[in-house]
């Protein structure tokens, strides 16, 4: 017979196995990625979807949850399936990057993504990590707090994401096998879209314009989200104050403004309420265009925003000019954390200074070097172009030991110093190609200084780390300055955030503990930017016990 310490030690064991049954649940998705017929700007082609819908399938689930899902591949090309912002913890294997953390997808092959959601909640989004796919293969990832928690705000009448991105009038996959066989840059897409739709400012989309109905007085959780390939957006709403509360699925206090600027990856979450004349009032977006002499899709992609029974033209809100600076600054440097559960690395263990860029191949002047000069673009991080590998993951490579795969010599500076964002010399204006990590202790207090060059020219870059969320410590305009500027660190109540905007012709200064072991790519997510080499990748190595230790890979895992 069991005492009465042991019935209360079982009772207690059920109990909590009861309450985790009951507030955590396990979703099992099917995803099948497909080419399929679609419409916009009154022309047909094929584009490649998630169970047939553009955008793809929102996933709508709590902190705590875990996912299962199954993704097979009926398209024509690899592919792979990243959940961005997602910390993965000590669970790599599920992260998605192609041949970093697995080998694609085959056409006709399946994997299965098994992960859970620990300690986070709000607006993440997911999308294919395989070449340009992910300029249709996207949706949003809605992570809700725990049964019995709430939002740190008023509880909105309405939740609405609003998914941004870009449309070509081609097959994406040709416009950049086109731009890396020419070296050139690549052809710009034709339209931006909301939710898909580039809106009624384009032929042929009036009828199918997305649109959100309000009564008077509701309040609106508006949940941006930039899934573009190559472009920074303005989003605002015609009449209507933006009250953000969230990045990158992190809270943030809590400030108003008429305009979000939003970079590739990154998510914001805005309250909007519904208190103007009824009437139909445009969401409208655009770009943030900073590089020189680069061309951009100039276009306005719309939604509407009507209250119930208006009818009247929609009003088109007053959005910034293309390269207006100054907004984008204002507005970030807006962006703070609550308060509470700032615990911002102060004492340095690795202390990394990277240039990032722009920079050009030299080649014999022919149809593949079709860049400036009779160059090719190419892009690096302290002038080391990054290349793939193609025959193993860089996951596998370090968990099997497999040699000739990458090195562990990523520059932690630049190779040269020399004036980032001044006149750069022309010597300076090739990289070199690999494949090289830079390795870290578990625990390890990282800063990383990430500086834009003006090669070519200078360009806001929005950098994504895999793996982690960061503090946003300090950035700046021109050249970091670590007598200067390392004085002026906001170390109590830095926003945090999974992807950050390098400023045009600046830096900007992150800090994280290296608390999740694997390899973690980080790398710009202006895609064109990634395919000419802008990417490295860190190797967190084993802690001490289970909790700090990689997890096995799955059984399933893509075989290259």
């Amino acid at each position: 017979m069991m005492s009465i310490s042991q019935s209360s030690l079982l009772l207690s064991l059920l109990l909590s196995l009861a309450f985790t049954t009951i507030f955590a649940e396990t979703h099992n998705y099917e995803f099948k990625v497909q080419e399929q017929a679609a419409t916009r700007l009154c022309r047909n082609h094929r584009i490649v979807t998630v169970n047939g819908q553009f955008p793809g399938p929102t996933i709508d689930v709590q902190n705590g949850d875990s996912l299962a899902i199954k993704v097979t591949n009926a398209a024509p090309y690899n592919v792979t399936i990243h959940w961005h912002g997602l910390r993965q913890l000590r669970n790599p294997w599920a992260d998605g990057p192609e041949f970093v953390t697995q080998c694609p997808i085959r056409p006709g092959g399946s994997y299965t993504y098994r992960f859970t959601i620990t300690d986070q909640e709000g607006t993440l989004w997911w999308h294919a990590h395989s070449r340009w796919l992910r300029a249709t293969v996207y949706g949003a990832l809605v992570i809700r707090p725990k049964s019995g928690s709430s939002y740190p705000f008023p509880k909105p009448t309405i939740e609405f994401p609003v998914v941004l991105s870009e449309w070509w009038d081609r097959k994406v996959i040709s416009v950049l096998r086109q731009a890396l066989f020419t070296g050139a840059a690549p052809n710009v897409s034709d339209a931006l879209t909301i939710n898909g739709q580039p809106g009624d400012l384009f032929r042929c989309s009036s009828q199918s314009t997305t649109k959100l109905t309000v009564n008077k007085g509701d309040t609106v959780l508006l949940r941006v989200i930039n899934a573009a390939l190559n472009q920074q957006l303005f989003f605002s709403v015609a009449n209507h104050k933006l009250t953000v509360v969230a990045t990158d699925a992190v809270y943030t206090k809590q400030f108003t403004t008429n305009v979000i600027m939003v970079g590739p990856g990154q998510t914001t979450d805005v309250l909007l309420t519904a208190d103007q004349q009824p009437g139909r009032y445009y969401m409208a977006s655009r770009a943030y265009a900073s590089a020189r002499n680069a061309p951009f899709d100039n276009t306005t992609a719309t939604a509407i925003l009507e209250y119930k029974s208006a009818n009247s033209q929609p009003i088109l809100p007053q959005l910034p000019a293309y390269n207006d600076t100054n907004t984008v600054t204002a507005f970030s440097n807006q962006i703070k954390s609550p308060g509470y559960k700032v615990n911002v690395p102060t004492k340095i263990d690795e202390n990394l200074f990277m240039a990032v860029g722009l920079g050009f191949f030299n080649c014999t002047p022919g149809p593949r070097c079709q860049g400036p000069n009779n160059t090719r673009f190419g892009a690096s991080m302290n002038n080391v172009s990054f290349v793939l590998p193609n025959r193993v993951s860089l996951l596998q490579a370090y968990t099997q030991n497999i040699p000739n795969i990458y090195t562990t010599n990523f520059p932690r500076v630049p190779p040269l110093q020399f004036d980032y964002t001044g006149n750069v010399p022309r010597g300076l204006w090739q990289p070199v190609k690999g494949t090289r990590l830079y390795k870290l202790k578990f625990g390890a207090n990282v800063q990383i200084v990430l500086q834009d060059t003006s090669i070519f020219s200078t360009e806001d870059h929005p950098v994504h780390l895999h793996g982690y969320h960061f503090y946003i410590v300090g950035q700046g305009f021109g050249n970091f300055n670590p007598s200067r500027d390392t004085a002026n660190f906001n170390l109590v109540d830095p926003p945090q955030r999974n992807t950050i905007d390098v400023p045009v012709g600046g830096w900007a200064v992150i800090r994280f503990v290296a608390d999740n072991p694997g390899v973690w790519l980080m790398h710009c997510h202006i895609d064109t930017h990634l395919a000419w080499g802008f990417a490295m990748a860190f190797i967190v190595e084993n802690g001490v016990g289970e909790s700090e230790t990689l997890l096995p890979p799955p059984s399933d895992l893509p075989k290259c």
